[in-house]
């Protein structure tokens, strides 16, 4: 146990440096160490690998909100934290916002932790019963996310289509987002330009180009300035905000966990919505509870005995190389969590005075630049030209929302549409009248 226990850290550490690179999502690293497997038989065994995987999921689940906070660049997952984030960062708090996040993915942890006596026993029932009806519940977050968002005009506008377009506007925008995007998905599932030889990079280019790229640009044109940052010694949340946040944002996670496609910022915005909140510190709480349920949490679910779910790109991944064969193993796997995450919180707060300290002494703008290029270089080192013409179109379609005033969360369409398409059974004939087949 012990030596399991050593690999995960190791595996939280290797994530502490990975998370200072923008958008780099921890699925495409751990890409390049399957390629590497063979070699690393004789060195790691497969179940000293899974802890390493396990240790690495952990760490970037909590760390990944350092470039979403400080950079604004950030991935599926951490959409939603930007914005408030950067409202922290204009009042001062931006190491306030890393922190709320952190103690939000604690909470989320000790929830794992907690459902680790009835694993094994709630989630298989509960497979069984939900899996018929999963397409007609992902159709149904479809129409939640696109139907609840609200017009959010000046409303100054004269009666007439002048009114009509001011309050269509927001809306329309984000139809168009999750169209496109929807279409960016089914060309990549069919007909990508990414090289074969890096196909599990695939989604990589889209995905930066979607939500770390708008982001980016915006910075760098509107010619942002930060005020100098705050290091508070205390936090502005209350016990019951907290726990709260908590509550909502494992429910959320839980949720992204168990079905397929959704992440963890949609499962976040689903259990914020249905637990009523308003308030950015608990939002901020909820959503860093939501993603380390998500990713951790859909790992997890592969070790349970009896279980052995592949939800996640990362079980998927882990799958192919090993299996877990006991309850020991899964027990084992908790605790490497409770450790992994212990040890990414207080890294965290050590990573977050480091980046205020980058953003008080170098231009936020110069930031911003820096950021763009990283993320053109990973996109041009790991898929070539293809994938930069991706993240292009992708740029494009990311920047509709940014412009228009629409939810960002649109521009998932570029999975969830392919997939429910898929899951009901017509994406086939869909992508035939794209002319992709």
């Amino acid at each position: 146990m012990a030596s399991s226990l050593i690999m995960a850290v190791a595996g939280v550490l290797v994530a502490a440096l990975l998370a200072w690179v923008p958008a780099l999502h921890i699925y495409n690293v751990v890409g390049f160490v399957v390629l590497a497997a063979p070699a690393l038989e004789g060195i790691v065994p497969s179940d000293g690998l899974a802890m390493v995987f396990l240790g690495m999921v952990t760490g970037y689940a909590v760390l990944n909100t350092i470039p979403s906070v400080f950079f604004s660049a950030p991935d599926d997952s951490t959409i939603f934290i930007v914005l408030p984030a950067q409202k922290f960062l204009l009042q001062k708090r931006g190491y306030e916002a890393a922190v709320l996040s952190g103690i939000g993915g604690l909470g989320g942890i000790v929830v794992l932790a907690l459902l680790t006596p009835v694993a094994s026993s709630i989630f298989p029932a509960l497979r069984a019963i939900l899996r018929p009806h999963l397409p007609w519940i992902l159709w149904a977050i479809i129409a939640y996310v696109l139907l609840s968002e609200w017009p959010n005009g000046p409303d100054r506008a004269r009666a007439g289509w002048s009114r009509w377009w001011e309050g269509w506007r927001n809306l329309a925008a984000g139809l168009a987002a999750f169209l496109l995007s929807g279409m960016l998905g089914f060309i990549l599932l069919y007909r990508s330009l990414v090289p074969v030889t890096v196909a599990y990079q695939n989604l990589l280019p889209a995905f930066v180009g979607l939500f770390a790229m708008p982001w980016t640009v915006q910075n760098l044109l509107s010619r942002l300035e930060l005020p100098e940052q705050h290091i508070a010694r205390t936090l502005d949340a209350t016990p019951g905000v907290i726990v709260r946040g908590m509550v909502a944002g494992a429910l959320g996670g839980l949720f992204a966990a168990f079905f397929p496609v959704v992440t963890g910022g949609i499962g976040g915005m689903l259990a914020g919505h249905a637990t009523a909140q308003r308030d950015d510190r608990l939002f901020l709480i909820s959503q860093g509870a939501s993603k380390v349920v998500y990713y951790v949490g859909a790992l997890l679910l592969f070790f349970v005995p009896r279980f052995h779910l592949t939800r996640g790109g990362m079980a998927w991944i882990l799958s192919g190389l090993w299996s877990a064969h006991s309850p020991r193993t899964y027990y084992v796997a908790v605790a490497a969590v409770i450790l992994s995450g212990a040890l990414s919180f207080f890294l965290l707060l050590l990573m977050a005075r480091v980046a205020t300290k980058l953003i008080d002494r170098v231009n936020y703008r110069s930031i911003s630049l820096i950021t763009l290029v990283v993320l053109l270089l990973i996109v041009a080192g790991t898929t070539g030209w293809g994938g930069l013409l991706i993240c292009a179109v992708a740029t494009g379609i990311g920047l509709i929302p940014v412009l228009w005033g629409s939810r960002r969360i649109n521009s998932m369409g570029v999975l969830l549409l392919p997939i429910a398409l898929n899951m009901s059974g017509v994406g086939g004939e869909v992508a035939r009248w794209l002319g992709l087949l």
